[in-house]
């Protein structure tokens, strides 16, 4: 049978999935079911996040791997616990070092946006920190499906072919390792066919056995400062020896009785706090109606004025969290939000491509964790013979000395991935996320009010038609978005533009939420792709 995986000629509906002892919900159903695994032997939620994670750099490498960057929020012991797994630029990667090669813009590709990647890190702290379970045994089924190989999905099997294309246009010797690593056929892998990766798998367990030493301070670094040297490349071994994941206070603010928490900056999940805020002064009585989607996009559209302007590494920040989430400053943000759209500026605070996934467990337990290789497969670059590619993090760095998120040694750069959680009352209500790069904070946005203003099912909430601001006054829609509201948008005016591509354009994400009264696991995965929740 010719069978088309991407056609889909019907409007499909997924139900939510319930269950009680466990739940793991992400966009690929291989690495949802090893988390499931993982809960099934004992582990907890904090060890099946892990195990996920792993999995899913082997079965979807086209949004993460090994070599890039991750954060979570975990719920555990009634008390929520940030995890920043971000890495600094190398130290002695500066503006004036590029510009005296030559560069006047960071590039999006190769070595020069490479950043310390904080994944391996993030998986062996979080174990050591909350796991039940060994490492090694967590992270198995990675290692068994990077191994023995596996089916690919078929929207990884798409993202796989646009990112070949785009790797063969790339020119120096350095992007070889790539095409060995990932199209050793010479394209890329097809909807079905198997894929093996033996190389990732001696990588991961060289991880499992050390806790992740290997990777900073071991044979696995050894192997990255190689390939690093043979290309004069900024990165050296003491940028990898010196990184330790940062455990960070989340931060949260109050939406209609709910707590809507994000790590702090260097992420971007401000935008989403912030847009909240002002939305919380309004009230919205239905979803698909002008005023309410006219609202979010106003909101959206004058956080990210402030985020592009001051979120960076928080060392480094002209103004601090607490004065871009005060209540008198979002209260005179929220005062711009008039009838028609505008073009937004930054405010004076002072003056007053990415996987998610979701767990929870039957002890109470609950992750919201993310990871990327930002741009799809990052850099381009693969440590030969290991499978680790590399992220390409540091592209989002500003070349302008002036700028708060200004390139510097050491310092961590504006970040798009960010986990997202929710509680009432001291309680928890459980994880949620997007992935997705600027959608981010603006699916976080949407899937918080469909849920909080519109009791939205996790699946239904999920489901719903999305919206995307790109810049100035220009919103891409899905096709799937009403024709009445594309027309009244324009005519308060927003330059709205329909977009066919929902699987790139509009983000992934997950939910699961714990019902109050009964204890109930209430789960949705993202219907845009390979997405699945696996639960018992």
């Amino acid at each position: 049978m010719l069978l088309d995986p991407l056609y889909e000629p019907y409007p499909l509906s997924r139900k939510s999935v319930y269950a009680e002892k466990g739940m793991v919900a992400t966009s690929q159903p291989l690495a949802s079911q090893a988390g499931l695994d993982i809960l099934k032997k004992g582990g907890n939620a904090i060890d099946a996040a892990i195990a996920t994670a792993a999995c899913l750099t082997v079965v979807e490498p086209t949004g993460n791997g090994v070599g890039g960057d991750a954060f979570a929020l975990v719920w555990t012991k009634d008390k929520l616990h940030g995890l920043n797994a971000s890495g600094p630029a190398p130290r002695s990667l500066s503006i004036d070092a590029l510009q005296s090669a030559g560069y006047e813009e960071i590039p999006e590709r190769g070595w020069i946006p490479v950043t310390v990647p904080g994944a391996p890190a993030a998986w062996a702290e979080l174990s050591k920190q909350f796991g039940k379970l060994p490492l090694t045994e967590v992270l198995k089924p990675a290692i068994d499906y990077a191994e023995k190989g596996f089916p690919v999905s078929p929207v990884v099997a798409r993202l796989w072919g646009e990112a070949y294309d785009t790797f063969s246009e790339l020119e120096g010797t350095e992007f070889r390792s790539w095409f060995d690593a990932f199209a050793p056929c010479g394209r890329a892998p097809r909807a079905g066919e198997t894929f093996r990766f033996p190389e990732q798998a001696r990588t991961l367990r060289e991880i499992a056995s050390t806790n992740a030493e290997s990777f900073y301070r071991g044979e696995l670094a050894e192997e990255i400062e190689r390939f690093a040297q043979r290309y004069d490349a900024y990165l050296t071994a003491d940028d990898l020896a010196s990184y330790r994941p940062e455990w960070v206070e989340p931060i949260s603010v109050d939406y209609r009785g709910h707590k809507v928490w994000q790590i702090p900056p260097n992420g971007h999940g401000i935008v989403g706090l912030q847009a909240l805020r002002m939305l919380d002064g309004f009230e919205f009585a239905e979803r698909d109606t002008v005023e309410t989607h006219h609202k979010q996009m106003e909101a959206i559209k004058l956080s990210f004025a402030d985020a592009m302007k001051y979120v960076t590494d928080q060392r480094y920040m002209d103004v601090s969290v607490e004065q871009l989430l005060s209540d008198e400053y979002l209260e005179s943000r929220r005062g711009l939000i008039g009838e028609t759209a505008l073009e937004r500026e930054a405010g004076n605070p002072k003056m007053g491509g990415t996987v998610y996934l979701a767990t929870a467990d039957n002890e109470g337990n609950m992750v919201s964790f993310i990871q990327s290789n930002y741009m799809g497969f990052g850099s381009g670059l693969v440590v030969p013979g290991t499978g680790i590619s590399l992220h390409n993090r540091g592209y989002d760095f500003s070349m302008d000395k002036s700028h708060d998120n200004a390139l510097q040694p050491g310092k961590k750069t504006y970040h798009t991935i960010i986990p997202g959680f929710l509680s009432k009352d001291g309680t928890a209500v459980g994880p949620f996320g997007v992935m997705g790069g600027m959608m981010q904070p603006q699916g976080h946005v949407q899937m918080i009010m469909n849920t909080v203003d519109f009791n939205l099912n996790p699946q239904a909430a999920l489901d719903a038609p999305r919206w995307r601001w790109r810049d100035g006054n220009t919103i891409s829609v899905e096709k799937t978005f009403p024709t009445h509201l594309v027309h009244a948008l324009q005519k308060r005016g927003h330059n709205i533009e329909i977009s066919a591509n929902s699987i790139g354009d509009f983000g992934r994400g997950q939910i699961i939420w714990r019902d109050s009264k009964t204890g109930t696991l209430i789960g949705g995965s993202e219907s845009r792709t390979d997405g699945s929740v696996s639960a018992y």
